[in-house]
């Protein structure tokens, strides 16, 4: 919710409509106005046991509401201004080819763009190694809902056997088909599959892995050796033999069960039961490789829920305090529990004890600073910065961790807590980010510096000022990465009066997204991110197709990505055997000679440079539209903000805000520049209603869509609205229609 913020300043109309049934039950404290909930929550379940008071932490963000407040008013004023000032200047130049020295000045003139200062290198201290120096699978999921935010912690580890049986990396026909009970004969190529994967990560010395037939350990100088027997060319060992990190044995050492390799920094391990069916099969027994996969995960307050209330707020804090205690649960039926991992342990191979994270390593993704919420508000009823509220509750939560409150389930070993702040536009906004984790250090007893920043560089003014962003938040930095969906929606957005853009296909495969992809690696390894700090790359939205990600992903760690995100923990998994095949800290050092990307290069507009057919442009009005109804019918009616929506062809892709944001905003451009009308617009929403029903016809949940259902209104008002909504997104209006539904309203 954006207070004073529609444009950023109108009056939001669902707080005449829909009052909040918070602003019932508030409790005073601070200078502020606390919902019963959320009051609650703090005091009876985070605050006991951190060392901080109730009435500590309510009083220190009243405090920060009041020092940092008129300051977060001011930055979203400067983004209106400085919109004002680009759709000005642009309009006056529609159609005009871009003169790019101009324009490099203009946005100089108007304090767009800032001047670069001189090098610097980060110096954020105290970095977990899945942050610092490791690369590979980063998980993003809705914070909101335990089930998935239990799956994604534990999927630090997981089975490449059943990854591989169960998705489309190898064919489901010719007697491959997954069926309803166990198929030898997809069994097998899952173990060939495997076979080839340890080949190329943990080489023998002579053969493959298909000719293993037996797996053993040797005393070798003081540590264990693996020595495997083969078809092929008899007893071999590994090619470097110091891969082998640890073992297990059953039976008083009668049987090796396990073998873990190492590869690199990433660990392997070979599961052997003889027993098993799947091991009984195998001539060495071997009944699963697991992979260490999602190293880390984003928990995610922003783009992928649908909060819009201090009810939603309560759910979402109170899972990731039990994250951070280790002591959250989701129930999975028939009795069963899922709970958050503990360590793994094994006998190293030099005999002593290895023990390694069970869990993945959690970052918090927290709101951006345009968004308020009413689950606080001042003692004179005004909302506050939902992103000083995040923070401070999230804050207080990892303390639990950072004092071992949960023994063997720890999420930071180096004793700091990992904020990403999304939606940031150049280095003021980041500096007050920098300004608000040090008051909420302050407040909470923490020492300086201990909780680090993930700066998202999805803005496209964060782009173009990115080395001055990081700069302000040197010391603290442990994140930065590129995501195409809220980069593409910001640029169209930006440039809204020079033009209509391209088709959005053809909008990725432009000059300017490689350079804005190629730009945040080069900056981030120049400042000196790797060993301090991820440098990320973006989402695979296709959770059903993990043939194509197993092909196509390993783009990111060649692009220099120490980390990207995946929808699943099975896309975890595969994803990982990326990391095998290249060693990103090698292929950074390779990639910090080459020219770096240009300004000019990443500020060029992505504006239509051909007339389209009209059938062109009613294939891509109908895949915006139906993509738009189909993620805001989910968010508006259900509370979803993550979702597996067919697209126009029936290929499920993963949706949230920001590819909702792109949608939107690409109709409005089109709208604005005349290559559609409304009554288009109109016409292909009411006609996509039927599309998006039967879609969703098998789901109880579901309430069929018409044109006077709220969810259609919203998803409408989305592209007639896109072009003065701040900075096009799309948070304003679902959270006032999510709010009416919740009210208990269907229909306006």
């Amino acid at each position: 919710i954006n207070a004073e913020y529609m444009g950023h300043s109108e009056c939001l109309f669902f707080s005449l409509l829909c009052p909040t049934t918070s602003s019932l039950n508030m409790i005073s404290a601070g200078g502020l106005k606390i919902d019963s909930r959320v009051y609650s929550l703090v005091d009876k379940e985070i605050a006991p046991e951190t060392g901080v008071s109730t009435a500590r932490f309510f009083e220190g963000l009243g405090n920060i509401v009041r020092q940092l407040g008129p300051k977060n008013k001011q930055l979203l004023r400067k983004r209106d201004e400085l919109q004002a000032k680009l759709d000005a200047w642009y309009a006056q130049r529609k159609g005009a080819p871009l003169d790019h020295e101009a324009h490099r000045k203009f946005l100089l003139s108007i304090g767009y763009l800032v001047r670069e200062g001189p090098d610097f290198k980060v110096t954020t201290p105290n970095v977990d190694r899945e942050i610092a120096e490791l690369a590979g699978t980063q998980l993003v999921v809705p914070m909101d809902n335990a089930r998935y935010a239990l799956n994604a912690v534990n999927a630090r580890w997981g089975s490449l056997y059943d990854a591989v049986y169960g998705s489309n990396i190898i064919p489901t026909d010719g007697g491959l088909e997954k069926g309803s009970s166990y198929n030898p004969r997809r069994g097998a190529h899952v173990v060939a599959f495997a076979n080839d994967f340890l080949d190329q990560a943990v080489p023998l010395e002579k053969g493959t892995w298909s000719d293993v037939t037996a797996i053993r350990l040797i005393d070798a100088g003081g540590r264990r050796a693996l020595k495997v027997d083969t078809s092929a060319a008899g007893v071999v060992g590994l090619q470097s033999p110091e891969k082998l990190v640890g073992f297990k044995e059953i039976s008083g050492g009668e049987r090796l069960s396990s073998v873990l390799l190492v590869n690199n920094g990433l660990h392997i391990e070979i599961l052997i039961d003889p027993q098993h069916p799947v091991g009984r099969a195998h001539p060495a027994g071997v009944k699963d490789v697991v992979l260490e996969a999602a190293i880390s995960t984003i928990q995610d307050l922003e783009d992928s829920v649908a909060i819009v209330d201090a009810e939603d707020k309560v759910r979402a804090y109170r899972n990731w305090t039990g994250l951070m205690k280790g002591t959250l649960t989701a129930p999975l039926g028939n009795g069963r529990v899922r709970r958050v991992n503990s360590d793994r342990e094994w006998t190293s191979a030099s005999g002593g004890r290895l023990v390694l994270p069970g869990r993945s390593v959690l970052l918090c993704r927290n709101v951006g600073h345009y968004m308020y919420t009413d689950a606080v508000t001042t003692d004179s009823n005004e909302m506050i910065p939902e992103g000083f509220l995040d923070i401070m509750v999230t804050a207080l939560a990892a303390i639990h961790d950072l004092k071992g409150h949960n023994a063997g389930r720890s999420n930071s070993r180096k004793g700091s807590i990992y904020i990403v702040k999304p939606k940031q536009h150049g280095p003021e906004e980041v500096a007050l980010t920098v300004e608000l984790f040090a008051a909420v250090e302050n407040v909470l007893g923490l020492a300086k510096g201990t909780i680090k920043i993930g700066i998202m560089d999805e803005e496209r003014r964060t782009t173009a000022n990115l080395k001055e962003c990081i700069r302000a938040a040197s010391d603290r930095v442990c994140f930065i990465n590129t995501g195409f969906m809220d980069r593409t929606g910001d640029e169209i957005h930006s440039v809204m009066h020079f033009g209509p853009v391209a088709l959005k296909g053809a909008i990725k495969g432009m000059k300017s997204i490689a350079a804005y992809e190629n730009g945040n690696v080069d900056v981030g390894i120049r400042l000196g991110l790797p060993g301090h700090a991820q440098i990320g790359k973006g989402m695979w939205a296709a959770p059903d197709s993990m043939k194509e990600m197993y092909e196509q992903k390993i783009v990111h760690p060649m692009a220099g990505g120490s980390c990207a995100w995946v929808p699943s923990p099975t896309a975890g998994v595969l994803h990982a055997t990326h990391y095998h095949k290249v060693y990103v800290p090698k292929r950074q050092q390779q990639l910090a000679s080459r020219p770096a990307a240009t300004l000019e290069d990443i500020l060029s507009p992505p504006l239509l440079s051909r007339t389209l057919t009209p059938q062109e442009i009613e294939h891509q009005v109908n895949d915006n539209v139906q993509g738009i109804l189909g993620y805001v019918v989910r968010w508006v009616d259900l509370g979803v903000g993550c979702s597996k929506v067919p697209d126009i062809n029936n290929v499920g892709l993963m949706e949230d805000r920001a590819t909702l944001r792109i949608s939107s905003q690409h109709m409005a451009n089109w709208l604005l520049h005349g290559l559609i009308s409304e009554e288009q617009v109109r016409a292909a929403f009411k006609r996509m209603i039927h599309v998006v029903n039967s879609q969703n016809a098998k789901d109880k949940a579901y309430t069929p869509l018409t044109e006077h259902r709220l969810a259609f209104k919203a998803a409408l008002d989305l592209v007639l609205k896109g072009q003065q909504s701040a900075n096009g997104y799309t948070e304003d209006i679902l959270s006032q229609y999510r709010r009416l539904v919740k009210a208990g309203k269907s229909k306006l």
